[in-house]
């Protein structure tokens, strides 16, 4: 991964947690942005991916998913 996964996330998400956490446990690098301090983030989030929930995860342009996602997580691990 040339650079760190974005994770778009909301306070006292507990979707959120679990994602940083199984990111942390695969020693994946992320940057966590809070959505509810970025209007730039939100619109991006909500306008150009088309999400309405948090997390969102983005590995790269055409890799990006909402939610806690595992499956996902495993998948980039193996890519990292």
């Amino acid at each position: 991964m040339d650079k760190p996964v974005i994770v778009y996330s909301t306070p006292r998400c507990m979707q959120c947690q679990l994602t940083y956490r199984a990111l942390d446990e695969h020693g994946i690098p992320y940057q966590a942005v809070d959505l509810s301090e970025s209007e730039e983030a939100l619109a991006y989030v909500t306008e150009e991916l088309g999400y309405s929930s948090a997390p969102v995860v983005v590995v790269s342009d055409c890799d990006h998913w909402v939610g806690f996602r595992p499956d996902h997580i495993d998948r980039i691990a193996t890519n990292h």
